[in-house]
Formats: structure tokens, C-alpha cells, sequence
């Protein structure tokens, strides 16, 4: 008989815990339907953070700010999260996941490691995540499965990038011995798209995109229909399906060098991300909310990790030798950064042009930097086989 993880805590040491929490503000709506384990540390779960009757938070990483709520609309589980200021998680289970100020996951939400929600990026109800980052004011319906994606786009949350209801990104692709996971898609860009001044991207309903894939700024996908390819920015499209139907050959595997860059050039746009989080939104936030950028840098570690062992995995089953990425030496921001800014939407919504072109700049550099070696290790190595 296998034992319950929890059967070991004494209910007095569970209303020990959540006495201690409402002491020091807290609000814990109905304690009888509350669960806090005993590995989360209660000096991270903050005066005003409103854990609601279902909610079981456990794990050392567990950081819930100021107005954070749990469990809004049904039970939630939450496992080594970070809720910012304002975040709030309705009801699901959540596992590694940081949401930064006034993010949100809808109702049933099922949300794995390495998500990051930027500033009021959202999702409705039904929604699966898993190495997820979505930018400032992202929004995403109901009954979405979007795994191994980072998606841009939009000024506010009046003027935001949207994934329609019904929508799958396809992170696997049945070729080779197993099949694989090298399909990571970027929807907008990174250098572009941290400012938060490029237009707007609709990807529409009951549809889907199959990974890996690039979709540009201003990009429209009409509903009903699975992307194959991608979009260019400013484009409007809607294509019917190409009927096929051919012999499947057993262990058939497409050519490295394609899907290989796509994968490159998704990994370098992840370090440069790192490298905004690490040099300019780590020090403009306030000193008490630095944790939680801390946490989503930390994410992008593990999205940059995964990313690598599963480009790995490709080459190798492709007689390629696997890729190793690296920045030694990042090049430093460009732009000062005089004080902490507690609202960073608006921080960057006051940088000037100049400091928006040069920024945009530095980060494309860091992406040239990251993703040129790649590309030249794959063609040195295309015709080599891998120890």
C-alpha cells in the first residue's frame, strides 16, 4: 500500500501553519478547506495574498505577493510557483509556473515547469502550458493546449496579442525511431517585443500551428485552420488544407538543417530574454518584488536547458553533432537605468525612441552572438558522426 504524501502532517501542524499566514495578513477565506505543506517557506507568502476554500499550495519556491489569489473559481494546486503582486491562479493545478504583476490562469488550468506570464498576460479557462512564455498582456481562450512557445506582440491591454478558443501549438513530430520535441515556435520576437510597441498578432480559433514555426508582428491567422510554415509580419492568412496521401517508410527522418535552425534561432531569442531580465528588468524592479524576476530568469534557464537536450536528441538520432550554445561575454545594456520602477509597463512605455532602437539593437546583437556559432557548428558538423 502506497502511503499519501501528506498522511505524516497532524491537522494541529496545518492550522499552526495557516494561523501563522493569517497573523500576518494574509486572507485565508474558510481555513477548514486550506492546505499550506510543510516546505513552503510563510515568510514568502505576503500580507494580502488571498488563498481561497481548495487552495494546496506546497513547495519551497512558493512566493505569493501582495493581492495574489488562489483558487477563485474552484480547487487549485500549487507547486514551487511565483505569483507576483496581483496574479492570480482560478482554479487547476499550476507546477513551476512564475506569473508576474496582474497575470492570470483561467479556470482548469493545467500549467507546467518553465511558464512565465509577463504583466497581465492572461489565459481563460482549459488552458495547458508547459515552457510557456507569454509577454506583457498576451491573451489566450479557452480549451488551448500551448507548450514550448514564446508569443509577443501589442502595446496594452486594450491592444494585445490573442490566441483564439480551441487552438493547439503541435510540439511533436512522429519522425524518426520515437519522434521528437525539437519544435519550439516563436510567435513575435524578444528584442522586438519586450518594448511593447509592435502591432498585434491573432492567431484564430479551432486551429493550431505546428512547431517549429515563426509568426511576424501584425500577423493574422483566420480560424479553422492548422499553420504549416508559419506567417510573415503584416500577413493575412487562411489556407485550405493540402490533401496527402502517401506511404510511410519506418524510421523515416526529415533533414537536420531545417527544423536545426528554427531550433537555433528559438534558443537565442530565449538568452536574449535572459539577458533583459538579468541586466534591466532585475534592476528596475523594487528590491521586496526582485525574487520574482529571479524566478522567471530562472525559468528561462530551464526552457534554454530543455531546449538544448531536445535539438541534441534530433541531430544525434541524425548523425549531427549535437550543438552547445553560449554567452561568455554579454554585451551590456545600453541605455541607463536610473531607479527601481514598481509599475515596469510603465517604465518602458516612457523610454524614448532612441533608447527603445538602441535596446532592440543590443538584444538582436545577443542573438546574433548566440545563434551564428550554432549555425555554423551545424554545417561543419552535418557531415559528421557524433561520439
Amino acid at each position: 500500500m502506497v502511503s499519501s504524501p501528506f498522511s505524516s502532517d497532524s491537522s494541529e501542524a496545518v492550522a499552526s501553519r495557516l494561523a501563522a499566514l493569517a497573523a500576518s495578513g494574509v486572507v485565508i477565506v474558510d481555513p477548514r478547506q486550506t492546505y499550506v505543506a510543510p516546505d513552503v517557506d510563510l515568510r514568502r507568502i505576503h500580507s494580502g495574498a488571498v488563498l481561497c476554500p481548495g487552495t494546496r499550495l506546497s513547495g519551497p519556491r512558493c512566493w505569493l505577493g501582495a493581492g495574489a489569489e488562489v483558487g477563485t473559481e474552484g480547487p487549485a494546486s500549487i507547486v514551487d510557483c511565483v505569483l507576483d503582486e496581483q496574479a492570480r491562479v482560478c482554479s487547476g493545478y499550476a507546477s513551476g509556473a512564475v506569473l508576474l504583476r496582474g497575470a492570470s490562469l483561467g479556470a482548469n488550468c493545467h500549467v507546467r515547469g518553465g511558464t512565465v506570464l509577463e504583466e497581465e498576460a492572461s489565459t481563460a479557462h482549459a488552458v495547458g502550458l508547459k515552457q510557456t512564455i507569454l509577454l506583457s498582456f498576451v491573451t489566450l481562450g479557452s480549451l488551448i493546449n500551448f507548450c514550448d512557445c514564446l508569443m509577443a506582440g501589442g502595446t496594452s491591454r486594450r491592444d494585445h496579442s490573442e490566441v483564439g478558443s480551441g487552438y493547439i501549438h503541435f510540439n511533436f513530430t512522429p519522425w524518426g525511431e520515437r519522434g521528437d520535441k525539437a519544435t519550439p515556435s516563436l510567435v513575435g520576437s524578444v528584442p522586438r517585443g519586450v518594448f511593447l510597441r509592435e502591432r498585434r498578432i491573432f492567431l484564430g480559433g479551432t486551429g493550431g500551428l505546428v512547431g517549429p514555426a515563426c509568426v511576424g508582428f501584425g500577423a493574422v491567422a483566420g480560424a479553422g485552420q492548422v499553420l504549416r510554415g508559419g506567417i510573415r509580419e503584416n500577413r493575412l492568412v487562411l489556407s485550405p488544407p493540402r490533401a496527402v496521401d502517401r506511404e510511410i517508410v519506418p524510421g523515416y527522418k526529415d533533414e537536420a538543417a531545417p527544423r536545426a535552425l528554427l531550433n537555433i534561432h528559438y534558443v537565442a531569442e530565449l538568452f536574449a530574454l535572459r539577458e533583459w531580465y538579468r541586466q534591466v528588468r532585475r534592476t528596475t524592479v523594487p528590491a521586496p518584488r526582485r525574487a520574482v524576476i529571479e524566478a522567471a530568469a530562472e525559468n528561462l534557464d530551464v526552457c534554454i536547458a530543455e531546449r538544448e537536450k531536445q535539438l541534441s536528441r534530433f541531430l544525434i538520432e541524425r548523425r549531427v553533432e549535437p550543438l552547445r550554445f553560449s554567452l561568455d561575454d554579454p554585451p551590456p545594456c545600453p541605455f541607463v537605468i536610473d531607479e527601481a520602477e514598481a509599475d515596469h509597463v510603465a517604465w518602458v512605455h516612457r523610454l524614448s525612441d532612441e533608447e527603445v532602437a538602441a535596446g532592440t539593437q543590443w538584444l538582436e546583437q545577443i542573438v546574433s552572438l548566440v545563434a551564428d556559432p550554432a549555425r555554423e557548428a551545424l554545417g561543419a558538423g552535418a557531415a559528421r558522426t557524433p561520439s
